[in-house]
């Protein structure tokens, strides 16, 4: 491998040649072997930062002309514009575990475009630190990136992946409004419902969820850039956080907006806490209504099976026929590490001390995870299994018949006490309702036909 030579405020550092970086990439590159080519710095932050490089020059070329050039502008928009459509992916080598602060990825961002811009200068046009970071610190730069990654995942991502499967739930409580089925409580048999009332519990906790998390946006829109080091603004210009707050929301069409106190922008993450807590909220509901699919499709023929389910592949290696319920099952282990993750972010953001929290690759590494994941998982699950959900009519009719629980119906005419003697005797018995009802004397045949209509209990 052929290598050229670079060099930081410690020394030379030989570096291969192919490669863009510059002297603390490579730094890091040799210093934290951990997790390589497995838990590198999550592409959405990668993207972040070519966001946030090219807005901080475009408002330094507006706050500091005489530094910021137009050429220096337009080299550092050209490599910042590739960066942000996701290409360059291999110049980008650093993994999670690295500086709290970020700073090595920071820097790794600043190297790769100083070094491109001024290959396609033809010139040693922009310097890392002096023009890519200008106005900026690692301290600043890395948190804002954390809050537009986030962002960008919840609005791009996530909200649209929930909002289809919610959708869906839409559909099928239109489809199955006179699907009449026994209810369950403490996994035992309760009063009737409809099957699309049943949905329309889980369309309306999604529904739920999302508002939440649409709630979390807004203190993610809050950017700590221009606090650089310590949050005092050292080395930026007056005005520069809300310039390229501004900046960025016209690329993103996201409100960002500068924060208002930076001292608690650079050592607070409040905001991704509070996100993540809606995050797991929706890994809750997910976990519910995943686990109450499965067991209403239980069977085929020794379980509930009150709905089928699509068939997606051979579910056994020795039982010939076997389907399971694999999306059902890849939505709760998704709903499980979430659940993880959101130890690591809170765990993470109690790290702060005094200006800075140093905790900050963990952090946005799982939170990015968990929206990743639940909105992936949300897709696969609305296309390959909740789209393809059908009511077993003929078992619900059968279960809701046979279910003890409907004696509530009996109980303001028989009282509360009768109408349990009723149910154990036909448990005990194995006799209908009407059956024990009427061996006990509580009522007629006609007076129990008259007030047992379970389809009106609903």
């Amino acid at each position: 491998m052929e290598y050229r030579i670079e060099h930081d405020a410690l020394g030379e550092v030989r570096v291969p040649a192919e490669r863009s970086w510059g002297a603390q990439t490579q730094r890091s590159v040799g210093n934290f072997p951990i997790g390589v080519g497995r838990e590198t710095m999550p592409p959405e932050i990668i993207r972040a930062f070519g966001l946030l490089k090219k807005a901080a020059a475009r408002a330094n070329r507006a706050l500091k002309p005489e530094k910021m050039t137009e050429e220096k502008l337009l080299r550092i928009s050209e490599v910042c514009d590739e960066i942000a459509a996701g290409g360059l992916a291999e110049e980008f080598p650093l993994v999670v575990w690295q500086t709290g602060s970020g700073t090595q990825t920071n820097m790794n961002v600043n190297e790769v475009v100083a070094n491109r811009g001024n290959a396609a200068a033809g010139r040693s046009l922009l310097h890392p630190n002096d023009d890519v970071n200008m106005s900026q610190s690692s301290n600043d730069t890395f948190p804002t990136a954390m809050h537009i990654a986030a962002a960008l995942i919840l609005t791009e991502k996530l909200l649209p992946a929930l909002d289809k499967l919610i959708g869906t739930l839409e559909r099928l409580e239109g489809e199955n409004a006179d699907a009449v089925k026994c209810g369950r409580t403490h996994l035992m048999d309760a009063t009737p419902l409809s099957f699309a009332q049943e949905i329309s519990g889980w369309r309306s906790s999604l529904a739920d969820d999302g508002e939440m998390i649409r709630r979390s946006l807004e203190p993610l829109y809050a950017l700590a850039l221009g606090g650089t080091a310590v949050g005092t603004g050292l080395n930026a210009p007056k005005g520069f956080g809300e310039a390229a707050a501004k900046e960025l929301a016209d690329m993103t069409g996201l409100p960002f907006r500068s924060a208002e106190n930076k001292f608690h922008a650079l050592s607070s993450r409040d905001e991704l806490v509070f996100s993540h807590g809606a995050l797991k909220a929706l890994a809750a509901d997910l976990m519910k209504m995943a686990n109450d699919i499965r067991w209403l499709a239980s069977g085929p023929r020794l379980g509930l099976g009150e709905i089928t389910i699509p068939e997606n592949e051979p579910g056994s290696s020795i039982m010939p026929g076997k389907v399971n319920p694999t999306q059902c099952e890849a939505v709760t282990m998704v709903a499980v590490q979430v659940m993880g993750n959101d130890v690591s972010v809170g765990f993470a953001a109690s790290q702060g001390n005094f200006q800075l929290n140093v905790f900050l690759p963990v952090l946005i590494y799982n939170y990015l995870q968990s929206a990743r994941l639940l909105a992936e998982a949300m897709a696969s699950f609305e296309a390959r299994c909740v789209s393809g959900i059908r009511a077993n009519r003929e078992k619900m009719r059968a279960n809701l018949n046979a279910s003890l629980m409907l004696v509530t119906a009996l109980s303001p005419r028989i009282g509360y006490e009768n109408a349990a003697k009723t149910a154990q005797k036909a448990h005990r018995e194995g006799l209908t309702l009407k059956e024990a009802c009427l061996a006990l004397g509580y009522l007629t045949e006609e007076e129990f036909d008259d007030l047992f209509h379970p389809e009106q209990m609903i």
